[in-house]
């Protein structure tokens, strides 16, 4: 601790006397060291002086490391003006370290705060680690090795750009040559002045920076240990029919004996594959130029390699490899069966299978396969159009067919074999050399196949089709026949009767569905198959389903049917149908299974068009497919005839609620709509003059006093006549067929004059005329009402006219007729300005009182307008039944039906 404060204060002094002289800038902080070079993961101490004033101490200083504060710790205090502090160097990147003086209590510092800060700047970096894994080399050219020696080592430990490290490689020939080569990568070289063939060399590498220096082991070696030849030149492959499974190599040594003696490695493998196989190196001699492969397969091209080395002991440098050299192997006689197989199809007739006999090279073949024979034997029956004999079937393939690594398929005959049949298929295959062993299979009878495999699985993993089954538990297996089919391809491949778990050795594709079968075999006979389907990959299906409408859209439903989509568009395992539609804004969605072909969609809104469409789904993804477009219809089916129907009932029901209303209501219907009409012919109204008292009289039942009609004229004031009393009966029976109604009872008249049409005296029926506007008078009587004794004042009669549009009655249109009820009495008057009612059964014929009748009825017109009637004088007061209440509340003519009792002009 003594000694480290002592070099501390020699370092001081050191740094003290090297200070400038003083100046009016001079800072009064130093930091020693300066500019340090600092090991990252070591700590750090640095000093800082006060030197040049005494306006601060130790304890008014402090430290910061880049723009953090240094806890006080951290700090130690050397002497009163010396502080020093201590950090950890954690990162690579580059600080400053500053010492400061605190000015808040020291108007000086504040003032002068430049010169009392100081910092230095602290560069990191690692120390070099030792290099790794050094390794050199001499190449060959042409005849010779190449001087330039080339060497690489791996970087251990870690760099930064403050202090960066450099490596220098070192060469020494042992005794006396030297020679190096700085560099700041892995590698480097390094030209000898001759390569230094059968001597010594020593190779070693240095990493140097500023923080220290590294050495890598040194390699001490033979010169031979670095050189790498080139690789051996002209190799040549020979085959020799005597020896099928050999193939002898030659080769030339790439360099003379005298600078090297070589060793060779051989690999080699069937061409097409990239599985090599190696020539164990106790099998190889040195410095050989030939060797003999041994154990190969007969009529099989091979791919042969050869490289060399230094045959020094140590590492040494192998020379690439040779290029390939290929050649094929000679033919021998196949050592392996033919693998044989059937394909069953429905015969013609429900009893008859189609069998095919199919049959691939024997998998050891050793040539070109010529031919196949055949023999089908019957195991219990003689079978029709089946020969016992053996039969050849020829090959014609090419050598580049035959060289092939996916053996070839080949049909060999077809039979039609009963369901209750059961043969037996041998064959055998030849080539140039000789014949392959009896292949054989049972085709057993239908309803006698052996039992299947249990529990078969089928899964993808790693670009393969793996399947795993369990055994049958009834029979034993000799072997089992594992079979994929797609379309109208098939392969399959034979398992041996251990095998429960294997992958499909075929080229199989993606996204192409395959049924994959396993068979047993029980020695020859072929068991009932278990089979799966699966895709060594899927995808999203390549289209989707085309939707259509089964028949016509209705009202609020449609029914959708499609079908599925061809099994070379699926491209995986269909999952769902996702059926969408929508009407312009709204979408909806059906997920509906994959085994429905037909949905009905429902609660849909009449005339409106959709648009709808289906979505295939796989694992992998879902495929839209075309759309289709309908429209539902406004009304559904029935609907139409429905509400006609409804209305026609509602109307009938209507009608005959009305019907039975008149029934049962006819009373009150008649008298809203036809009120009863008080008969003018049964009122006692009296008449009356104003110059004449009235008197009372009380009128007979139903019948009329003796009526006379007065066809007034006021143009030519012609007298009345009398018409010929035998018409009467006639006329009276055509105007009293309906009972009487009348007006007023007393007399009136039209306040003009009107023309009245009169038909023939024979009583032909009455022609109609066209009415104008007809006014009728309501007389109020001056004198008193049923006995009531009337004013002492003479009163003046009261005259109301009213006018109406109703026509005029059958009887004023014949004003000409006047019946007279009482007395039977029928008289004419034409063209006389009044009418006179007299005493029932009386004819007042007298011609004074006519003539003052006419008189007094001149004036009454020229006054009035108006002609009243003259009541007896003795009817004066009507009866309660015919009450003169309803003289005034409407026309006279709407009381007088058919009856000419009394008319008006």
């Amino acid at each position: 601790m003594v000694s480290a404060r002592l070099l501390q204060l020699l370092v001081l002094a050191r740094l003290l006397s090297a200070l400038p002289a003083r100046g009016e800038n001079d800072s009064h902080l130093v930091i020693a060291p300066q500019s340090p070079l600092l090991e990252i993961g070591t700590n750090f101490t640095a000093t800082c002086l006060i030197i040049n004033t005494d306006k601060i101490t130790a304890d008014d200083l402090y430290w910061k490391l880049h723009d953090t504060t240094v806890p006080k710790e951290q700090y130690i205090k050397v002497n009163s003006s010396a502080l020093n502090v201590t950090v950890l160097i954690t990162n690579e990147r580059a600080e400053w370290l500053f010492c400061s003086c605190n000015k808040e209590k020291n108007h000086y510092v504040f003032l002068n705060s430049g010169k009392f800060i100081h910092g230095i700047f602290l560069r990191k970096g690692y120390r070099p680690e030792k290099p790794e894994n050094l390794s050199c080399l001499s190449v060959q050219e042409k005849f010779y090795i190449s001087p330039v020696l080339s060497c690489k080592w791996d970087s251990v430990g870690r760099q930064t750009p403050d202090i960066p490290t450099t490596y220098t490689l070192f060469v020494r020939v042992i005794p006396s040559e030297n020679f190096s080569m700085s560099t700041d990568e892995n590698h480097t070289e390094v030209r000898l002045n001759v390569f230094p063939n059968h001597m010594t060399m020593e190779v070693w590498v240095e990493a140097r920076n500023k923080l220290g220096t590294a050495e890598s082991e040194h390699l001490k070696v033979d010169a031979g240990w670095f050189v790498k030849t080139n690789p051996p030149s002209d190799v040549r492959v020979i085959s020799e029919p005597s020896f099928p499974a050999a193939l002898l190599i030659n080769w030339t040594q790439p360099i003379e004996k005298y600078y090297l003696r070589l060793t060779y490695q051989i690999r080699y493998c069937p061409e097409g594959s990239q599985s090599w196989t190696y020539v164990p190196p106790e099998d190889i001699a040195k410095d050989i130029e030939s060797f003999r492969l041994q154990d190969l397969q007969p009529d099989t091209v091979y791919v042969i390699q050869v490289r060399c080395k230094n045959a020094v002991e140590g590492h040494g440098h192998w020379s690439n490899w040779s290029a390939n050299t290929t050649k094929r192997t000679p033919e021998f006689r196949p050592k392996s069966k033919p693998d044989l197989w059937r394909v069953i199809a429905e015969g013609d007739s429900i009893n008859e299978r189609r069998v095919q006999i199919i049959c691939k090279d024997p998998v050891l073949a050793n040539g070109r396969i010529l031919k196949f024979d055949i023999k089908i034997q019957d195991v219990k029956h003689k079978v029709k159009n089946v020969s016992w004999e053996w039969e050849s079937i020829l090959v014609n393939r090419t050598e580049a067919n035959s060289s092939s690594n996916q053996r070839k398929i080949t049909p060999l005959k077809e039979i039609l074999l009963a369901n209750t049949k059961s043969v037996k298929v041998h064959v055998t295959a030849s080539n140039s050399v000789g014949k392959s062993a009896e292949a054989s299979l049972v085709i057993s009878e239908k309803a006698r196949v052996p039992p299947p495999v249990e529990e078969l699985k089928v899964w993808p993993k790693e670009g393969q089709l793996w399947l795993k089954w369990n055994p049958p538990t009834s029979m034993n297996v000799t072997e089992y026949v594992v079979e994929w089919v797609t379309g109208d391809q098939i392969d399959w491949q034979k398992e041996n009767r251990n095998t429960l778990k294997t992958a499909i050795k075929g080229n199989l594709e993606t996204f192409v569905c395959y049924t994959i079968s396993v068979y047993p075999i029980y020695y020859g006979r072929i068991g009932k198959p278990t089979t799966e389907k699966a895709y060594l990959e899927q995808g999203a299906p390549i289209e989707g389903p085309i939707v259509r409408l089964r028949g016509k859209p209705g009202r609020n439903e449609a029914e959708l049917v499609w079908t599925e989509i061809p099994q070379q568009s699926q491209r995986g395992f269909i999952t769902n149908y996702t059926i969408s539609y929508t009407s312009g804004t709204k979408l909806h969605n059906i997920t509906v299974p994959v085994n429905t072909t037909s949905y009905t969609l429902r609660s849909l809104s009449g005339n409106t068009k959709y648009d709808i469409w289906i979505n295939a789904s796989t694992i992998q993804g879902s495929t839209k497919g075309f759309n289709h477009s309908f429209t539902t219809l406004k009304y559904a089916p029935g609907e139409i005839e429905l509400i006609v129907v409804g209305v026609s009932l509602g109307f009938l029901f209507v009608v005959v609620m009305t019907m039975l209303l008149c029934i049962y209501k006819k009373d009150v219907i008649t008298k809203n709509f036809w009120p009863q009409i008080p008969n003018p012919g049964e009122s006692t109204i009296g008449s009356w003059s104003p110059d004449y008292s009235l008197k009372t009289d009380t009128p007979k039942e139903n019948c009329l006093s003796g009526i006379s009609v007065l066809d007034v004229d006021v143009c030519d004031g012609k007298c009345v006549f009398e018409e010929d009393k035998a018409s009467l009966p006639l006329k009276k029976d055509k105007y009293l067929s309906e009972e009487h109604s009348s007006g007023i009872g007393g007399s009136s008249c039209m306040s003009s004059p009107r023309q009245s049409v009169s038909d023939s005296d024979e009583g032909g029926d009455m022609a109609d005329t066209t009415a104008s506007t007809i006014q009728y008078s309501s007389v109020v009587a001056s004198n008193g009402y049923k006995g009531q004794t009337p004013s002492s004042q003479p009163q003046q009669g009261i005259f109301s006219r009213s006018e109406s549009t109703q026509p005029l009655l059958d009887s004023e249109e014949n004003p000409d007729m006047i019946v007279h009820e009482g007395s039977g009495h029928f008289q004419r008057f034409s063209r006389r300005p009044c009418f006179t009612r007299t005493a029932e059964g009386e004819d007042d014929s007298n011609p004074a009182d006519i003539s003052q009748l006419e008189m007094h009825q001149q004036e009454m017109l020229e006054h009035l307008d108006f002609c009243p009637l003259e009541e007896n004088p003795e009817q004066t007061t009507p009866t309660d039944e015919h009450s003169a209440d309803w003289l005034p509340s409407a026309p006279v003519s709407s009381y007088m039906p058919q009856l000419g009792g009394y008319r008006s002009q």
